[in-house]
């Protein structure tokens, strides 16, 4: 699994570089680019001093203080329901990727934000490709999510986990263009390498399943049926093996104590 990860983390960290090179080089003034102009100006006709304020506490919920604070929460909640570790290293490796990812391509762009007259304060001032706030909290909340699943057969709490973290994902993104501190090529530059990684965090734990079922007999293990070790089994042998020889010997008392009395 870390091996896959580590694969998987420098493809993203990759993808982010070669994306940003793209970004700087093709369409820097044309292509997606020309959604940025009018996303901004539909956000600024939409502004009112009571859902600016809203949308900005909300947005802070993918800061740096925001959503180290609600992963934590969200990851011990699973980490006592599942009795493992595997939640904290899924999101804390997923998390340090991501950031890793926004760091090189935010450097290696260096794109100007909009100006601070068309944004609502506080001002931000560090680059602006890609939206650190989408990516990171498209990364951890669709682990999370995932890991929920895994956490819960019941199909309306996956659904459930589903529809809500979409819905967040969603919102933070837009919620950085409607306050006009991202262009909108930004925030989905942030949500897809965000939703390539999940991927790869993903088929990374699926692998590591795998390699567990063909060590052991039995099912693939889950969060809620962990693997049997192979002693274990061989000792549910030797008691099964036990009982029946046990069983069998009391047949044979209880046939030699109901016979016939001896004339």
């Amino acid at each position: 699994m870390w091996i896959t990860l580590l694969v998987g983390g420098v493809l993203v960290v990759a993808m982010a570089l070669l994306g940003a090179e793209v970004y700087d080089n093709v369409v820097d003034d044309a292509g997606l680019a020309n959604l940025d102009q009018p996303a901004l100006q539909l956000a600024e006709e939409l502004r009112n001093p009571v859902l600016d304020s809203a949308v900005t506490g909300f947005t802070n919920l993918g800061g740096g203080i925001g959503m180290p604070i609600l992963a934590s929460l969200l990851t011990a909640w699973l980490t006592f329901l599942s009795r493992t570790w595997r939640p904290v290293i899924l999101v804390g490796g997923a998390a340090a990727v991501s950031t890793t990812a926004t760091t090189f391509g935010k450097r290696l762009v260096g794109r100007t934000r909009p100006d601070h007259a068309d944004a609502v304060p506080p001002y931000e001032t560090s680059p602006s490709f890609p939206s650190g706030h989408t990516l990171n909290t498209t990364v951890v909340i669709g682990v999370l999510v995932y890991i929920i699943c895994l956490q819960f057969e019941v199909v309306w709490a996956r659904i459930t986990a589903i529809t809500a973290g979409a819905i967040f994902i969603i919102a933070m993104g837009l919620s950085r263009v409607f306050l006009g501190h991202h262009w909108l090529t930004d925030v989905m530059a942030g949500w897809f390498l965000g939703l390539a990684w999940v991927a790869m965090v993903i088929l990374a734990h699926r692998l590591f399943h795998l390699l567990r079922k063909r060590e052991h007999a039995g099912p693939s293990p889950t969060f809620e049926h962990p693997v049997l070790r192979d002693d274990h089994t061989e000792d549910g042998a030797r008691v099964q093996g036990s009982a029946g020889g046990s069983a069998e010997r009391a047949a044979e008392s209880g046939s030699a104590g109901g016979g016939p009395a001896p004339g």
